[in-house]
């Protein structure tokens, strides 16, 4: 397996794990704007993205975005995307994936990663096992009903 940063040469092979990922969460695929967005997303260096490959085949991914602890006055990572292919899950695809993210906060000095998964996401058995703890503090969201058409 190999582990690699996305650039813009990688489009073709992140867009549909991408668009998967979408579906994955219930959004109607549309791997146009799948693109489009990835490439906002690199080109404006707003995130880190990995991508595994398996017998040179792109298998699974993860999308790291940057934020900053203001009580510890640390930066860290959101690790907001995660996703393998199911014809290769239980691979250890994203357990790879996820040590790339830990080896950049490693390397740059960051406090830390942050998972932001659904609450019923199987794979939250996967980051409890290589370390990650359940955050037992209250999360909010507002969303801004004037986006919705």
């Amino acid at each position: 397996m190999t582990i690699v940063r996305a650039t813009l040469k990688h489009l073709n092979d992140l867009a549909p794990l991408f668009d998967g990922y979408r579906i994955f969460y219930k959004q109607e695929s549309n791997l146009e704007k799948a693109q489009t967005f990835l490439t906002n997303r690199i080109k404006n260096n707003q995130s880190v993205i990995y991508i595994a490959y398996l017998d040179n085949k792109a298998v699974g991914f993860t999308q790291l975005y940057p934020l900053f602890s203001s009580v510890s006055m640390q930066p860290m990572y959101l690790l907001n995307d995660l996703f393998v292919d199911s014809n290769f899950r239980n691979k250890g695809v994203g357990q790879q994936l996820i040590q790339a993210a830990k080896n950049l906060c490693i390397e740059k000095h960051y406090k830390g990663l942050a998972i932001q998964t659904a609450f019923d996401n199987p794979a939250q058995h996967l980051y409890e096992r290589i370390g990650f703890k359940k955050d037992p503090d209250l999360h909010f969201f507002w969303t801004n009903d004037s986006l919705k058409i």
